[in-house]
């Protein structure tokens, strides 16, 4: 069934983003490197609102989050499960050291913008289902073009 989900990107001054490996116990797509987090509105939340919960949730981060833009995508993750969401993303800023819940969250690092690109290209299977079409509309966001070296 289709639903509503977004995806968070947080990068810092540097142009650096924080990616995030979900927890290897996830429901799907365990142990696989993504955005800084995401997850799915709870009925009566906005989409904002919802991403700022859950980056504290996830990530122990806090910052101010601007709408880069969506897409829909279905995919099989894993076990049966096929994703198919209409995935918000968002941009945000912060050099916080995250605080991440163990239960959502395996590991994370800092990487730079070209450095995330090689990754995708010569290992895709590494990353969620989402990571690179999501990963391409935040690049575009105007504020990530201008603060953090983002497409070009």
């Amino acid at each position: 069934m289709l639903h509503r989900a977004f995806s968070v990107f947080v990068f810092d001054a540097e142009g650096s983003l924080l990616l995030q490996q979900r927890a290897r116990r996830k429901y799907h797509s365990g142990g696989l490197w993504t955005n800084t987090c995401c997850g799915h509105p709870r009925p009566g939340e906005t989409t904002v609102v919802a991403a700022r919960r859950r980056l504290r949730e996830e990530m122990g981060i806090a910052c101010t989050l601007e709408e880069a833009g969506s897409f829909l995508y279905r995919a099989e993750v894993g076990g049966g499960l096929v994703e198919h969401e209409l995935d918000h993303v968002l941009v945000g800023y912060s050099r916080d050291e995250p605080v991440p819940d163990p239960l959502e969250v395996a590991g994370w690092r800092r990487v730079q913008i070209p450095e995330v690109y090689r990754e995708v290209t010569r290992v895709p299977a590494r990353f969620t289902a989402w990571f690179t079409r999501a990963f391409e509309i935040a690049l575009r966001a105007p504020a990530v073009i201008g603060r953090a070296g983002g497409a070009s």
